[in-house]
């Protein structure tokens, strides 16, 4: 065990989407608790979001000009190269004058050069995968890295077995925590305690496929017997807001985002969701029965291999994204007058739950630290 008055140095990189750039984050505040004397310093993509996130959240970063390759024809793969040489150069740089003791990837395009040129300063690292199926980042960087954390089980198709660690995904604690919030929920929500509530949940932006089931069968979704908490993100919420207006019933709550999610999860006897590792994380730790709507164009489709983990246990309903404007309602209101189905589902991805992923990650990453 490192002794506790050393001053350890860790770059952490990835980013690109909150499924990358949260559990980048609680990893780093884990290893602040258990060994306070840590310095960090991120390393991101320029313009991606957490560039914002990572801030706000009390902690140094560095962008690198790197974006992902299309894998259609694209004019945009011109610059590709010559990002990827800039971004290796400029990681090697940043990581000889930060001079860490270890280097954390989490995924996400800049996590790529930095730790390719960590490993060839000769630099311990360490990458944590939060999906099934792992993005290519992390499938390149494999055969390079000490340890590999993963979220799911039979990653040895994919990885190295030897270095193989199942932790599970970090996840957000006051998100987790709703015992005990029903009540408050529902008159944070203004919802009536005699009827169940269904919570949609596609993201900061919304999921299209998800907002047009609704909107193309808004009268059923009314005058349905269940309630509805609906994050519509950006993209839906006017539209949203302009039905609910010209009908003649109440039951449908309609935000663009929602800050309270550990109210939303204290109130949902259902969710359908995107099938992204984080929100599933979440979810199994909260226990909610799920319909998971998978956005097909993720890359490599692994929100697909990640709902089709939880279905093939039956410990969640997957519906294709192009059948969730036909089938979406109809197989809410089935799975709502189905109590044994529902207790099924939730009896079952409750064992999927691991709430003290960030801790047993930090303990990896100080491991690899002399």
């Amino acid at each position: 065990m490192i002794e506790q008055n050393k001053h350890i140095k860790i770059i952490v990189s990835g980013g690109g989407t909150g499924g990358h750039i949260f559990p980048a984050i609680a990893i780093a505040q884990a290893i602040q608790k258990i060994h306070p004397n840590s310095e960090f310093l991120f390393i991101g993509a320029k313009d991606k979001m957490e560039m914002e996130k990572v801030p706000a959240a009390g902690f140094a970063i560095e962008g690198l000009w790197i974006s992902g390759f299309q894998r259609s024809l694209s004019l945009k793969n011109l610059a590709f190269p010559f990002k990827l040489i800039s971004s290796l150069w400029k990681a090697r740089r940043i990581i000889r004058k930060f001079k860490p003791n270890v280097v954390v990837g989490v995924g996400g395009f800049a996590s790529g050069p930095t730790l390719y040129m960590a490993n060839k300063l000769g630099i311990p690292t360490i990458i944590q995968e939060q999906n099934s199926y792992p993005g290519i980042t992390n499938k390149l960087l494999a055969n390079k890295v000490k340890t590999i954390c993963v979220a799911y089980p039979n990653m040895s198709k994919y990885f190295p077995s030897e270095k193989l660690i199942e932790t599970g995904n970090p996840i957000r604690k006051n998100v987790i925590e709703i015992t005990e919030k029903k009540e408050k929920a529902l008159a944070h929500f203004n919802l009536s305690q005699e009827k169940k509530t269904v919570l949609i949940v596609g993201g900061s932006l919304g999921a299209r496929s998800i907002n047009e089931a609704v909107f193309a069968n808004f009268d059923k979704w009314n005058r349905a017997n269940f309630q509805l908490i609906w994050q519509t993100g950006i993209t839906g919420i006017e539209s949203a807001k302009l039905l609910i207006k010209n009908s003649n019933y109440s039951q449908i709550k309609a935000q663009q985002f929602i800050a309270e999610m550990d109210l939303a999860y204290a109130v949902a006897d259902l969710v359908i969701s995107r099938a992204g590792a984080i929100a599933i994380s979440e979810l199994s730790a909260t226990a909610k029965a799920c319909i998971f709507v998978p956005l097909p164009s993720a890359a490599e489709d692994h929100q697909t291999m990640n709902a089709k983990s939880l279905a093939d246990k039956n410990a969640a309903i997957l519906l294709p994204d192009l059948e969730a404007k036909e089938k979406l309602f109809e197989t809410c209101q089935e799975l709502l007058n189905n109590s044994n189905q529902l207790n099924l589902l939730r009896t079952n991805i409750k064992q999927f739950a691991k709430t003290n992923s960030d801790h047993i990650i930090a303990q990896e990453v100080l491991k690899l630290i002399p």
